[in-house]
């Protein structure tokens, strides 16, 4: 289940950072609407929960298109899926530049959703065919870290373009970026051997074995105990995911009291911590596992212990009776310690499904990990509304939930994330499919 259709290191890690860089322009799509939250709010004239179910429309269709697309990534070249990704996310910001209307809005979000959904699971499948089991956790957090690099760029650099231009330049912005990306990829990814792998690895075969690939019903699979633990951590740590990308610029506005600047820039505080965390704890994994220690406990214990850890700094925020500084220092840390599920939790995956079903189960796991990011922006915005959004202890009541969820994931995962166990029982249960 760990074969590897490897590229070269160099070739391998080239492609690597670009598709960083794809995951940049995503993110920057996601907390765009965030970042212009209260520009747009005014002139569109939105509540915050109308707000709140406009953000999450974004995840609408975000699973089922991530499910689609990872199915077809086990057969169609990843070189092209994502082509078609950064060039239809470029397309779709011209209408949110232009629309009038709140509805105008959601449909451009719920499309978006659509085109940027597939794009984590499509990148981790692509890496998990370049490196090999025991090297993929760290060219998986750089590649995630293309999020943290888009949402600094996006605390420093929106709420200036927003008050020069106002807030529909934005879109426009990030219109020219994915077509620079689109254009960039389409020529660096026809390099390096990237054809014959993505060829190769997407049929499923290899020059030992002319058989069709191994397979097991997808409910064996999803069903196994720890499959179910790494989709609950996903859960968690997306529901914290798309509550600050689209609250926390509020929440440090609203109510800690930074004016727009400020706020935009403590954003990217938030976010730059976020970043050395992530490689720091996947590279310590990677030494782990370079020592001898087992996946279950440089990744799976890992993963749980920072996720609990996490979930107890987000009480203290609501808890501690600290300035805005200080309350936004700790939601720093808190929010960067979850974030280790996005490199880890697919390299878990990877590690105990077959290597022809892992395109599809990893499309799965963030399709419905996602599901989180989707309902926590209208929990959120409905406790904001009922409060008022100048109450802090609103957007703090919120973070709370999220909290809990990180706690239960956690100690679920300690109980029955084992994956060197259930590799060895879905192992035992393959059959090669006859050609």
């Amino acid at each position: 289940m760990n074969h590897s259709t490897a590229l070269p290191p160099r070739a391998a890690w080239t492609l690597a950072l670009m598709l960083a860089g794809l995951y940049t322009v995503n993110f920057l799509d996601k907390v765009v609407l965030g970042m212009v939250a209260v520009p747009m709010m005014a002139e569109l004239h939105l509540s915050p929960a109308e707000f709140g179910l406009v953000a999450g429309s974004f995840f609408w269709l975000f699973s089922v298109s991530t499910i689609v697309v990872g199915f077809a990534s086990n057969r169609i070249p990843a070189r092209w899926l994502l082509l078609a990704m950064g060039v239809s996310w470029a397309a779709i910001q011209l209408p949110q530049a232009l629309a009038t209307s709140a509805l105008a809005i959601l449909v451009c979000r719920v499309i978006l959703g659509a085109a940027e959904g597939p794009a984590f699971s499509t990148s981790v499948h692509a890496i998990c065919k370049w490196f090999p089991d025991h090297k993929r956790s760290l060219p998986i957090a750089v590649v995630s870290q293309g999020a943290a690099l888009g949402l600094l760029l996006a605390g420093l650099l929106i709420p200036l373009v927003t008050r020069k231009w106002g807030w529909r330049m934005n879109f426009f912005v990030l219109c020219g970026i994915g077509l620079v990306w689109s254009i960039a990829w389409l020529y660096m990814s026809r390099e390096r051997g990237q054809r014959d792998a993505d060829t190769q690895a997407a049929s499923g075969s290899t020059h030992e074995d002319s058989r069709a690939p191994a397979r097991l019903p997808y409910r064996t699979i999803l069903t196994d105990p720890s499959i179910v633990s790494i989709f609950l951590l996903g859960f968690s740590a997306y529901w914290m995911l798309g509550q600050n990308l689209t609250w926390l610029p509020s929440y440090l506005e609203k109510g800690l009291g930074f004016d727009g600047i400020d706020a935009g820039r403590w954003f990217a505080v938030v976010i730059g911590v976020a970043s050395p965390v992530n490689i720091g704890l996947s590279w310590l994994s990677e030494r782990m596992l370079a020592r001898g220690a087992s996946t279950r406990v440089a990744r799976a214990q890992l993963l749980s212990v920072m996720a609990m850890v996490a979930g107890a700094l987000f009480i203290a925020v609501s808890a501690l009776d600290l300035p805005p500084v200080g309350k936004t220092l700790l939601f720093a840390l808190a929010g960067a310690l979850p974030t280790l599920c996005f490199p880890l939790a697919p390299a878990l995956l990877a590690e105990v499904v077959p290597e022809s079903q892992r395109g599809a189960v990893v499309a799965i796991y963030t399709a419905l990990a996602s599901l989180g990011a989707a309902i926590a922006p209208t929990v959120m915005g409905r406790m904001v509304q009922s409060a008022g959004p100048g109450n802090s202890h609103a957007y703090e009541n919120g973070f709370m939930i999220g909290a809990a969820l990180l706690f239960v994931a956690a100690l679920a995962a300690l109980r029955w994330l084992h994956p060197e166990r259930s590799n060895r029982v879905l192992s035992r249960q393959l059959e090669p499919v006859s050609a």
